[in-house]
């Protein structure tokens, strides 16, 4: 990667609707996202920028700004403006973050830290449908996109059908019971935000009381069984979902 400041090949359209700001902020982050500017890349500067592009120095500024504000690039004194990380951009289906990740060409990469095979709380009773004397896997992963950690993923699943930590570990939980034979083919999701605690701070390399986002999600396979629920957390900084809604 380069050590000098990036040059990129970028246009506005004076005609748009579109504000300048959004549009410069725009380039970048397909620049972003598309791999031209990878991590640690540098823009060049403002001044450079407002020239070339024929922009105010405000506009530039506030373009940048709202990538910064996304968690996409960062303001160092004596660097520049650093690319941090490209952010996973997720639509909200029936997929699993491991198979996301890949597809979007990150390296993801799973930590199991609880693996836990024992008897069932109530809740696990009553939200897996379980029959008597059936056990559950408590499990607790933490998912890495380009090693660098991206969500604290908690679930719980019918024993029967749990697979082996290193299978976890190799793979994602779906990819899992797909080689089981089981398809899921239904979630119920809600999807919220927190801030994070000591636990997730440390967890995720974020700071106290940084911006989370959750999701809960309970999926049912073919046969209509329950096949887990649980309780995921993402970073805001690195992670976003994406809703396609049609008019009914």
């Amino acid at each position: 990667m380069p050590a000098g400041p990036i040059t990129l090949d970028l246009a506005v359209d004076r005609s748009s609707q579109t504000p300048l700001y959004l549009q410069l902020a725009g380039g970048i982050e397909e620049a972003i996202r598309s791999g031209v500017l990878g991590p640690g890349s540098r823009l060049e500067n403002e001044l450079a920028l407002s020239k070339r592009l024929r922009l105010s120095r405000p506009t530039v500024r506030q373009g940048i700004q709202e990538l910064v504000d996304k968690g996409m690039l960062v303001r160092k004194r004596g660097v520049g403006t650093q690319v941090i990380q490209a952010p996973v951009n997720r639509q909200v289906a029936l997929t699993s973050l491991y198979d996301d990740l890949r597809t979007a060409g990150k390296a993801p990469r799973t930590e199991v830290i609880e693996y836990r095979i024992g008897r069932p709380s109530p809740e696990a009773v009553d939200r897996l449908q379980l029959a008597p004397g059936e056990q559950v896997l408590d499990l607790i992963r933490v998912r890495y996109a380009d090693d660098e950690p991206l969500a604290v993923m908690r679930n719980t699943i019918p024993e029967r059908i749990a697979p082996t930590r290193e299978a976890l570990a190799a793979n994602g939980l779906y990819a899992c019971l797909r080689e089981a034979g089981i398809t899921t083919v239904l979630a119920h999701e809600r999807i919220g935000a927190t801030v994070a605690d000591e636990e997730h701070a440390e967890l995720l390399d974020e700071q106290l009381g940084a911006a989370l986002l959750t999701m809960e999600r309970k999926s049912f396979a073919n046969d209509g069984s329950v096949v887990e629920f649980g309780f995921h957390v993402y970073r805001a900084s690195r992670y976003s979902f994406e809703v396609t809604l049609v008019d009914s």
